[in-house]
């Protein structure tokens, strides 16, 4: 079964642009290091009842959309061993300078998931 990284972070409106073409130059970085799959996705339908929305998750500002991205790999210590490798590129280490910085790195919210269920 396959690893998953999954992220969950508040992205300003107005930088969304600009993530996104962070992510995208990210996303080349994991793949390149042997990552399975990379998606960034924009929270759209956030307005539900019964469950707690994302919008909560990470306490979104006014003028704030929430941001869930995955990075697939083949399992956790194939994980580590691409993580390594991209936490070392230095294309990733010029786009964490703080005035790259277009989201709070505070109130990002991460971890690493076992696969439960493939279908």
């Amino acid at each position: 079964m396959t690893y998953v990284d999954g992220v969950l972070l508040p992205v300003p409106k107005k930088n969304l642009a600009a993530y996104r073409r962070i992510a995208r130059k990210a996303g080349k970085i994991w793949r390149e290091h042997g990552a399975l799959d990379y998606k960034e996705c924009v929270g759209e339908d956030l307005k539900v009842k019964m469950v707690q929305p994302f919008t909560k998750a990470v306490t979104l500002k006014p003028g704030e959309v929430p941001v869930f991205a995955f990075i697939v790999f083949k399992s956790r210590a194939h994980r580590d061993r691409v993580n390594k490798k991209v936490m070392d590129d230095p294309r990733l280490k010029a786009m964490a300078g703080s005035d790259t910085m277009v989201f709070d790195m505070k109130r990002m919210v991460y971890g690493g998931f076992r696969t439960l269920v493939e279908v």
